[in-house]
């Protein structure tokens, strides 16, 4: 497989759903998220994906891959179809709904304690993206 066109985090900012990555192209853009992501207090994560199982699965590696403790889901859907999952780190919480015509993939929003430094989103990453490859690599 030739090397991805996506080289930085600002390159997914333009897309609506995830690219495929190549393994050189996940290793820059862990890279530059760990160097990012060490900038904020804490996050938000919004997770597009196909099913809720899904959605949740590619939280709890996030979660896994950053060593946080496990947020709680307080609330979801029963029905099947694509969902976006908001997660929000402060508040520990995890809400699931339906949602039809979104992209798939994971966005991160990095935020300060105050108001001096602004948010800043990444991605949309892979839904595969924390999954364990060896934690060197992990952000």
């Amino acid at each position: 497989m030739s090397d991805s066109p996506i080289s930085s985090l600002s390159d997914l900012a333009r897309l609506r759903g995830a690219p495929e990555l190549s393994e050189n192209a996940s290793a820059r853009l862990r890279s530059e998220l760990r160097e990012a992501m060490a900038k904020a207090s804490w996050f938000t994560i919004g997770v597009m994906a196909p099913s809720a199982a899904q959605a949740l699965e590619a939280l709890r590696s996030l979660e896994r891959s950053q060593s946080w403790d496990p947020m709680t889901v307080v609330a979801s859907t029963e029905e099947e179809g694509p969902v976006f999952l908001k997660a929000n780190q402060k508040g520990e919480s995890i809400r699931i709904r339906i949602e039809h015509g979104l992209g798939e993939g994971i966005l991160i929003t990095g935020h300060g304690d105050d108001d001096s430094q602004p948010s800043t989103t990444w991605g949309p990453l892979p839904l595969n993206f924390f999954h364990a490859t060896g934690s060197e690599d992990q952000p």
